[in-house]
């Protein structure tokens, strides 16, 4: 997700805002609170304050937060120089930026 656009459909886990449980969203869902549980979207962002722990399945993901568990990325993963991705993550194309840490199991899709 090179420019950040929200699209129809889409979630935001505001600052301070806690969710558990399944999240499907179609279009972009933005988490700069926590969430804990399945979550799947189109487009996944992850802000600075923002944690995802769970089952997690998008076609692109943009993390500048903390992002945990079993990911599965159908496309595109980008950690930002803040960002921190830790355990199983399946994914087509990844970049990391300088600071940004990956933690765990990666599997190229091929």
């Amino acid at each position: 997700m090179s420019e950040y656009q929200v699209k129809q459909n889409s979630i935001t886990i505001g600052e301070g805002v806690s969710f558990t449980g399944t999240i499907n969203a179609p279009g972009t869902a933005t988490v700069n609170g926590q969430v804990s549980g399945n979550l799947t979207a189109d487009d996944l962002y992850v802000g600075k304050q923002g944690q995802v722990s769970g089952v997690i399945r998008a076609r692109e993901i943009a993390v500048h937060g903390k992002l945990n568990k079993d990911i599965v990325c159908q496309e595109h993963v980008m950690i930002h120089s803040t960002g921190t991705v830790s355990g199983t993550l399946e994914y087509s194309e990844m970049e990391i930026m300088r600071g940004g840490q990956f933690h765990g199991v990666m599997k190229q899709k091929t």
